[in-house]
């Protein structure tokens, strides 16, 4: 899915800075490493601390391979755990908890497209500080086998699974979750549900009415599995099935579970109760923690697993502190130069950070980020001689070698398929790419926009429908963009699709000539914000930032949302400015939002057509595994406490 960030003056001050602020210094002490079969987590704190944190973790795993059959489990993303022993060893490690009410984070997680990071406090109870994490892990197993959920649903469902609760002899599945304890002693209003499923985002107006909405989808997914009258999970999995087959939302809900009147009122019993039933599973006999492997990391490896967490997390500024201090304690530590590597991409210096991937990747051949990062920083990565497209397709395999669930190396593969006009090659590995990340959309544009052009514009047309409704911003957009290029005849009858822009504003396309973020040691150019100049069919358009605006880009720009940024490496890009009428009559307007495209290359005149015989890739997922997951193998009794 691409982000969504509100770009301000003082983001761009920060991904522009220069010099850093000392945060890694000689006191850092080594910490240690406790890999389990699945995990890896860091800590500060005993060996004993990081072997339970493992087990907490390896047990949801299994309550995933338990409640989801079929479902994959390993993600292109690899998860570590960081454990710090207190409050602040966090906040040394993850400066996010610095701020206003910091203290009270008993864990985060962050969840990139390359890599993913859990935090858990030691010095918090267990119930609290894994809740979150085990809440976005439940996200990442949805994502990485759905293409698409109700937000509702989604939240439901990863409230129900992160407040999973282990004992020595078994694992309580659904208790109340934490937020759903908060609103109800806090006697907050309810959503009405017909509302509810219909928040398509969590921009809501103000905390308590987000604090309310993840409490009251808790209570309806676990009231559509354990209630009276829904036939013990049936109900929703029927729901689910009308959902994936293209129903829309609202009908689907009303055909398969009733009326919103009754089902508000049925739901406002069930919140009512002091006690609700739950999942109860035996405790997994096979997963030994004696056996999972240790050992103490040095000084630098630390401070650079350390800078790898920031730098995903776009904590830049102490991810450059603990990079440099790592590449001072041993120069020759890979993780660190990769990270730099990302570090001075960010800050557009291409060059020097190929250079850093280059030797990151002599120093380890296993850092496949370093080997993909650098293949696409060189010339054979846009070469159209056949010898760069030899070495370009062997890099990349050479990737997928490594990580065979990296979707980015999958999406490349097809795009210089395309432009070798092997577009039977393209859609098989553009396919392969959605199966791997299924809740990216712009993955499934790509392949829409492939099967256009062999001639497939109805299938085509079939993706953009499926995307339209289904996510927004950039995404919708680009969706629409797709269904635009569909020739009319082709296209399936239909109410037509629209773009939505911001209020008040127009749309100017072009192809990025500069980008200008302002000088960080100038006050008069911090305050001037973001200047974008675009070529418009050979007419220069220069827009200007006046206040924060909302920016998206194509989820199969190479580098993705863990290194994406409006201040660099967007030349020669096609971009849509939404503006109004500009403030400062030297601009063309003022910046209401911006949309980065990542367009599909040029195909050869004598491209070879995708095969007629494959069956349209628009349609969605089974229902089958989440119907699974609903299904409770067995019932308890857990006290809302």
């Amino acid at each position: 899915m691409s982000r969504r960030i509100i770009y301000n003056v003082s983001l761009f001050v920060a991904l522009s800075l220069g010099p850093t602020i000392g945060v890694a210094n000689a006191e850092m002490k080594p910490w240690i490493e406790v890999r389990s079969p699945h995990f890896c987590v860091i800590t500060n704190g005993t060996e004993k601390d990081g072997r339970r944190v493992a087990l907490d973790f390896e047990q949801m795993r299994y309550v995933f391979a338990t409640q989801f059959p079929g479902y994959r489990l390993e993600s292109g993303a690899p998860l570590t755990i960081f454990a710090p022993l207190d409050l602040a060893s966090a906040q040394l490690i993850a400066p996010e908890m610095k701020k206003g009410g910091g203290e009270n984070i008993a864990g985060f997680y962050s969840q990139g497209w390359e890599k993913q990071y859990a935090l858990v406090r030691l010095d918090t109870p267990s119930d609290e500080r894994e809740v979150e994490a085990f809440h976005e892990y439940t996200h990442s197993i949805l994502h990485m086998n759905l293409h698409w959920m109700p937000t509702w649903l989604d939240e439901g469902i990863a409230e129900f699974y992160g407040a999973t609760v282990f004992h020595p002899n078994q694992i309580v599945i659904g208790a109340p979750s934490m937020n759903y304890k908060f609103a109800y002693n806090e006697g907050y209003y309810t959503i009405p549900v017909e509302k509810l499923i219909a928040t398509n985002s969590l921009n809501l107006e103000d905390a308590d009415k987000t604090t309310m909405f993840y409490a009251e989808s808790w209570a309806l997914v676990a009231y559509l599995m354990f209630g009276d009258g829904m036939q013990n999970g049936a109900k929703i999995i029927d729901f689910f099935r009308l959902l994936q087959s293209g129903v829309e939302q609202q009908k689907a809900f009303q055909q398969a579970i009733g009326d919103f009147r009754t089902v508000n009122d049925g739901l406002h019993l069930y919140m009512e109760q002091r006690a609700f039933k739950a999942t109860v599973l035996p405790a997994p006999s096979s997963i030994d923690p004696s056996s999972f492997t240790s050992r103490t990391l040095t000084v630098a490896e630390t401070e650079a697993e350390i800078a790898s967490m920031d730098v995903t997390s776009h904590q830049l500024v102490t991810a450059k502190s603990f990079v440099a201090q790592a590449l001072q304690d041993n120069p020759n530590l890979a993780l660190a130069h990769e990270e730099n590597g990302f570090l001075l991409f960010t800050d557009g210096k291409s060059a020097e950070a190929a250079a850093e991937f280059t030797k990151a990747y002599s120093l380890d051949p296993t850092l496949y980020l370093s080997l993909f990062a650098k293949t696409m920083l060189s010339p054979i990565a846009t070469s159209n001689l056949p010898a760069d497209e030899d070495a370009f397709r062997l890099a990349l395999v050479m990737v997928v070698q490594s990580n065979g669930q990296f979707a980015p190396a999958y999406v490349q593969s097809a795009r210089l398929a395309v432009r070798e006009g092997n577009l039977k090659e393209a859609l098989r590995l553009s396919l392969r790419a959605e199966a791997l990340e299924p809740w990216r959309a712009g993955y499934h544009l790509q392949t829409g926009q492939i099967l256009l052009r062999t001639g497939r514009g109805a299938d085509a047309a079939a993706i953009a429908q499926y995307v339209a409704p289904r996510w927004f911003g950039a995404d919708h957009n680009e969706a629409v963009e797709l269904w635009d290029d569909v020739p009319a005849s082709q296209r399936p009858a239909g109410d037509p699709m629209t773009e939505t822009l911001p209020q008040g504003s127009q749309q100017a396309e072009g192809i990025i000539k500069s980008v200008d973020c302002g000088d960080p040691q100038t006050q008069k150019n911090q305050a001037r914000g973001m200047v974008i100049v675009l070529d418009h069919a050979g007419q220069t358009l220069t827009f200007h930032q006046k206040q924060g605006f909302d920016s998206g880009f194509s989820d199969t720009l190479w580098y993705g949302e863990d290194h994406f940024g409006l201040c660099h490496n967007l030349e020669g890009f096609r971009a849509i400015v939404e503006y109004r009428a500009p403030s400062d009559s030297s601009y063309s307007g003022d910046i209401a939002g911006i949309e980065i495209r990542d367009d599909l290359p040029a195909s050869p005149p004598t491209a070879a057509p995708a095969s007629s015989s494959l069956a349209p890739p628009s349609a969605p997922p089974t229902s089958t595994s989440l119907a699974a997951s609903i299904t409770s193998p067995s019932t308890g009794s857990a006290t809302n406490h």
